[in-house]
């Protein structure tokens, strides 16, 4: 049981230490995983970016994903293609939902980095943190995307996942940190005493401080 996000980003930061000399980047998924984000990047005195990420919902059931979708010069769209036809997702309910979920994509692009190119992550190690994975469609197009940077390497970061979720990711990412995968998996809010929503405020209030934090010299350039 976390107390909340901020102590779960310090948990995982301890864990991520083995990485503090190589510069990292943390690139968090708003909403709630800025807060985690931004404690790991405080512990390892590393700037702080965001990837945009979106769950593509299943029809009347919006919290069951079939997929996501994530930000880019060339958007990333995973689409569970099992689930989706155990489902019955017509083609085209889910390019409205690709297309839906894009458009808020963008929106939030615009209000988290009020105007500021995303950080260039070629050559870097980059830490992805979420303050947790349910399915996982969307942490895959996240990193799907990032890879397409050409990071020098890829990690994962999360306090809680399923078991499963996991262990198909770590495909994706070339070191997976999860302080906690379980078989038995109802959400990641069992997880957290408070897990109360973070809000766009609270997003845009967390990546100013850490650009304010940041070590002289240890940010990138935007890419």
């Amino acid at each position: 049981m976390f107390r909340d996000r901020q102590d779960a980003g310090r948990r995982l930061a301890a864990e991520l230490l083995k990485y503090k000399d190589e510069n990292p980047i943390v690139v968090a998924v708003p909403r709630g995983g800025v807060p985690v984000g931004a404690e790991i990047a405080r512990e390892l005195r590393a700037p702080l970016d965001i990837v945009v990420v979106r769950k593509l919902g299943a029809p009347g059931q919006p919290e069951l994903g079939i997929g996501g979708v994530s930000d880019g010069d060339q958007p990333r769209t995973i689409v569970n293609e099992e689930l989706a036809r155990m489902l019955g997702v017509s083609e085209e309910y889910l390019l409205r939902e690709i297309r839906l979920q894009l458009k808020e994509v963008d929106r939030r692009q615009k209000v988290y980095r009020s105007g500021r190119p995303a950080l260039n992550l070629s050559g870097r190690t980059v830490i992805v943190a979420d303050d947790g994975i349910a399915t996982g469609g969307s942490i895959r197009a996240a990193l799907r995307g990032i890879r397409r940077a050409n990071p020098k390497r890829l990690v994962l970061a999360v306090p809680v996942a399923p078991i499963d979720a996991i262990e198909a990711l770590r495909s994706e990412a070339d070191d997976v940190v999860c302080l906690d995968a379980r078989v038995s998996f109802g959400g990641v809010g069992e997880f957290y005493r408070d897990f109360r929503q973070a809000s766009d405020e609270d997003v845009i209030r967390l990546l100013e401080k850490a650009r304010a934090q940041a070590p002289e010299g240890s940010a990138p350039q935007p890419g």
